[in-house]
This record gives structure tokens, sequence and C-alpha cells, in this order.
């Protein structure tokens, strides 16, 4: 198994960035704030993800996206294991939001298991995310860890053509040289 390259790792540090909103001023908007600020995790907006799961009437929308929030929240405290089973739980009950297959493949990058990722960030490219861009990113990561350096590429190009600004691309792309 290849050790992912501290660089690599640094492009997928915050799968906060695809969050999912929730409407309303509920445990699970509570939750959703959180998951959407570049703080870390405190135990009491845990509390909260896990009391609008148990205790609130939620739409069955809004159940998918507080599985998301609450695993963002796992995986930037440090709980891998139990942020893909929160992205596992929301694949489960709706396969179709690309947010939690792109966050399962953030974290499972972060648990240094590219192969496992992969599919994930190709999920999330495939279903589309608010930030497009970072599903290509996730999948470029993944493609480089295996080796799979044409792949990665176009992946770290195309996340550049979707967001011209972002730097984290470009500095990526800066790492490659082409030859014929």
């Amino acid at each position: 198994m290849r050790i992912l390259p501290l660089f690599l790792l640094a492009a997928l540090a915050a799968p906060a960035a695809a969050s999912v909103t929730v409407i309303g001023g509920t445990a699970a908007r509570t939750c959703y704030e959180a998951a959407d600020s570049p703080f870390s995790p405190v135990p009491e907006t845990l509390a909260a993800c896990d009391r609008a799961l148990a205790a609130e009437p939620l739409a069955p929308r809004d159940v998918v996206a507080t599985h998301v929030n609450r695993g963002i929240l796992r995986v930037r405290g440090g709980d891998l294991a139990g942020g893909v089973a929160d992205f596992d739980a929301a694949i489960r009950l709706d396969s179709e939001v690309g947010e939690a297959w792109f966050n399962r493949g953030a974290a499972l990058l972060r648990r240094n298991a590219p192969a496992e990722a992969l599919p994930s960030f190709e999920a999330a490219v495939a279903l589309g995310i608010d930030r497009p861009a970072l599903a290509f990113l996730g999948r470029a990561v993944a493609h480089e860890a295996l080796g799979n350096v044409r792949a990665a590429y176009a992946d770290y190009r195309r996340a550049s053509e979707l967001e011209p600004g972002w730097d984290r691309p470009r500095a990526e792309l800066a790492r490659f040289s082409l030859r014929d």
C-alpha cells in the first residue's frame, strides 16, 4: 500500500466544502451550520446532529443531509470510521447525493485508502456536487496515489477549468511536465 504524500492529503483536508443544506431552526440546521463552518467541531454540535437524527421529525432529504453533515464533523474531529459510517448511511438512504459520495472519498483518502476512495469520487463526478471541481480534484488525488498519472493530470486540469480562480488545482498541475 502506498502512503499518500502530505501534499495530496492537504488537497482534500477539509471535506466541509461539500456539506448539505438543511432549512429551519432545528438541531439538524445546527448540525449543518457546524459542518459548513471552517471551525473544528465541538461536542455540542455532534450532539445536535445526534439529537436531530434521533428525535426530530425530519423529511427524508434532511435525514440524508444530517448524516452527511455529521459525517463531516466526525471526520474533522478525527473519527474517520464514524464519518465513513455516516456517509454510507446517507448513501443507503439516497445513493443520488453526490456530496455523500465526495465526502466518503475524502475520508477514505485520509485513511490512506485511495483504491477505496476512487469509486466514491467517480460517483461524485457522475452525480455532481455544488462544487464539481472538488470532485475532480479528489479523483485526481486518488488516481495519482494509485499511479495513474495521466488520469490524475486530466482531472487536475478539469478541476482548474471548472474553478479557474482556485489555486490548488493549478499548484498540482505545476508539478507535471508534458512529454510527447
